[in-house]
């Protein structure tokens, strides 16, 4: 019962404290397309007849810097179209364009900080999921697909458009243009679309949009768009796509003669209907991927590195699963054609995607080849995930591995109910999932997790709320599990105060409660408890952030922990006390910097840390940025610093060509990684890659090539 009078009043405080104001709707709410036989060139200019008829919409509202207030430069948007594209045309007007900030041209470029326009499509008004779409000055493009209004996101996803802009002394303008097959959308005479816009201006550090500009909510957020109407008569045109590829390559090991790689191989899409979108591959290959970054250990637990594969990136949202916290990952594609840093070749596979009425669809089979001692292997995944209601779902899981070797499944269930409008504008999410693995063969592998969460993130107060529980013999093989056997019990408290008598302070930040809790699940003894308090936090309204945490730590080792060679942490309970400042300047400046440091206790011994990480804009061409972390540690049994050193070097030559430099170093390992990698598209959907990756051994104060690797890849789009 006080776990449920503690739960009620915590939920009460929050909205309480948020306020009561309601969101507001500007008016018109409604842009009209235009139809036309109008041949338009992308150039920028917007001079063909049909930008002049075509309805435009200029009614924007802050954000920020003062919310409700009217946009401090004139924007206006408008839509045409033709029988195969969705054309949009953006005048930003701007009284200095001489202090328009745009740095960056390559393809999915980094967006904070930069002069910019955003776009969300929602294609069928379900106001749940949406396109977005980003452009900036120089004509840069990035794009991701956003779901469940933002709670899920596939930044790696490259739809094929194409957008040009100029600056000239009356501010920046833009035209983009979205081929309807890029996008899916309902198979009827008239379509009804949800869109909204975002312009940021960067000097001024103001945002200001069409629709839905409440602090509260965020462009994802669909459900408080506009509505795009007039679109009659269009399809989403090609039903057959080809990605055929072409590898060509060199591997050199050091004193070793050279080994010639060409692999061949591609995609095809097909459009089963307007909805749904059917993928099959063969030899699929990832010649353009860059390396993994050598991480530093220095906890009991593996890490999880991030997807980089292509095709393993796009339609990742379509199997997500559950809250993100407290669950583990059902489905980790890194399971599939990874083995311990090497790769695995891939025969081939299908993947279907898509939606069929409310029902959200997620289905992947993939076949690798056998290779030393992993036997050939299936991996397959089903995702359903049905509409209900507004904004809430309920849906379901599968994933089964299978070889000679093994046969493990996974099934799962997970409901969530959203609403945005809680209290007038308010968001909250309560849901929860359960799953069971099994194993043939194995009568311990039978076990369940399951987790339950509520979740409010509104300007002013964030609370959430997590509990989990993971049996011991839960073992999902295509899942990533960091741990096992716990109950975990998480919950976390912020304020976010915008005092009016700091004038240089957008936001404050407080956090009286941030703690995670576990237990063991068989014996309900605690294992480890991570604590942070909040006193002091703020973001200013120049574009600075600064916080300081106070933490307290818990960790009950059950064997002997070897943290570094000869270092060993003995079996024990060990409570520990820690401080934490992170700082960044504001990313929009030529020259920018994100610091952070912890010191405290650490064990039974001492542990400081330092994290820099500095970038510098030098031109829209060429950007720099460079890190440094550092730890140094002190234990009765010894002492021992590590030390990771990384760079990027990025150049582009144009929005369709670009390169990159990467190097690493660490002084656990002693390697030096570099990576090159040029990208060149040479028409919109098809793309060049070349890659030099070197590998060299820096122990004992040398500086020997291990390995050379040497590749290029093309890509062609065939449309049918």
């Amino acid at each position: 019962m006080r776990r449920h009078s503690f739960f009620i009043g915590m939920i009460s405080l929050v909205f309480f404290i948020s306020g009561q104001s309601i969101a507001q709707v500007s008016e018109p709410s409604v842009l009209h397309a235009l139809r036309t036989h109008e041949k338009i060139k992308l150039d920028g200019r917007l001079d063909e007849l049909c930008w002049q008829q075509a309805e435009k919409i200029a009614n924007f509202t802050q954000r920020e810097l003062n919310e409700g207030e009217p946009a401090s430069e004139k924007t206006e948007v408008a839509v045409v179209f033709t029988g195969k594209s969705l054309y949009l045309g953006f005048w930003c007007y701007d009284s200095e364009p001489d202090k328009i900030v745009a740095k960056e041209m390559k393809r999915d470029f980094y967006s904070r900080g930069e002069d910019n326009m955003e776009i969300v499509i929602d294609t069928y008004h379900a106001r749940r999921n949406s396109y977005h779409f980003v452009i900036n000055p120089n004509g840069a493009r990035r794009d991701e697909l956003v779901t469940d209004e933002g709670r899920g996101r596939n930044d790696d996803w490259n739809g094929v458009w194409d957008v040009r802009a100029k600056i000239t002394p009356a501010g920046w303008f833009a035209e983009m243009e979205i081929p309807f097959s890029t996008l899916k959308f309902p198979n009827t005479p008239e379509q009804v679309w949800g869109i909204n816009f975002e312009r940021n201006i960067s000097r001024k550090h103001e945002q200001v949009l069409w629709q839905g500009w409440s602090r509260n909510y965020h462009l994802e957020q669909v459900s408080h768009a506009g509505t795009l109407l007039g679109l009659k008569n269009i399809s989403s045109g090609h039903l057959v796509e080809l990605m055929p590829y072409l590898t060509a390559g060199l591997r050199k090991q050091w004193q070793q003669s050279g080994e010639g790689i060409f692999r061949a191989g591609g995609d095809l899409n097909y459009l089963v209907t307007s909805n749904l979108k059917l993928n099959v591959t063969t030899h699929t290959d990832f010649a353009q991927v860059e390396s993994d970054r050598a991480i530093i250990n220095l906890t009991r637990f593996s890490i999880r590195y991030p997807e980089k594969r292509g095709f393993f990136l796009e339609g990742r949202d379509a199997f997500s699963f559950g809250a993100r916290k407290g669950l583990p990952s059902i489905f980790y594609t890194r399971r599939i054609g990874i083995k311990q840093g090497g790769q695995i070749p891939i025969i081939g596979g299908g993947r279907l995607i898509g939606k069929t009425g409310s029902t959200n669809i997620g289905a992947l089979s993939i076949q690798t080849q056998a290779e030393g001692d992993e036997p050939t292997t299936n991996y397959s995944v089903l995702r359903l995930k049905q509409d209900i209601g507004g904004q809430s779902n309920i849906g379901i899981i599968m994933t089964a591995k299978n070889s000679a070797d093994v046969s493990n499944y996974v099934y799962g269930v997970d409901a969530n109910y959203v609403t945005s409008h809680l209290f007038g504008d308010k968001n909250l999410s309560v849901g929860g999932a359960i799953t069971r693995s099994s194993t043939k063969n194995d009568e311990k592998s039978g076990d369940i997790a399951y987790q339950t969460y509520l979740t409010s993130h509104n300007d002013k107060v964030e609370y959430d709320f997590v509990f989990a529980r993971v049996g011991k013999d839960f073992d999902p093989q295509m899942g990533f599990l960091r741990r096992k056997n716990y109950k975990l019990l998480y919950t976390e408290l912020q304020f976010n105060p915008r005092p009016s008598f700091l004038p240089w302070v957008r936001q404050m930040e407080v956090k009286p409660i941030d703690v995670d809790a576990y237990f063991s699940d068989d014996t309900n003894e605690l294992e480890s408890v991570g604590w942070e308090w909040r006193p002091f936090g703020f973001g200013t309204k120049s574009g600075e952030r600064f916080e300081y945490n106070i933490q307290r730590f818990y960790d009950r080792l059950d064997e002997d922990f070897e943290i570094h060679d000869g270092v060993i942490l003995p079996t024990g309970g060990y409570w520990y006390n820690r401080n934490e400042i992170q700082a960044s300047t504001y990313s929009g400046r030529k020259l920018s910097f994100d610091v952070g440091t912890s010191w405290g206790d650490y064990y039974t011994g001492r542990r400081t840390e330092l994290e820099i990480q500095a970038k510098v804009k030098v031109n829209k061409h060429f950007n720099l940025r460079t890190d440094y972390s550092y730890n140094r540690l002190r234990f009765p049994q010894g002492d021992f610093a590590t030390h990771e050193i990384g760079g990027r070097a990025e150049y582009a030559f144009t929005t369709k060509l670009y390169s990159s430099f990467f190097g690493q170093w660490n002084n656990e390992d002693d390697k030096i990684l570099f990576n090159f990698r040029v990208n060149w598209i040479p028409v919109i959907g098809s793309d060049f890659y070349l890659a030099v990756n070197q590998l060299y051994d820096t122990g004992d104060g040398g500086f020997k090539l291990e390995n050379t690797t040497i590749l290029s890849k093309l890509i062609w789009r065939f449309t049918l």
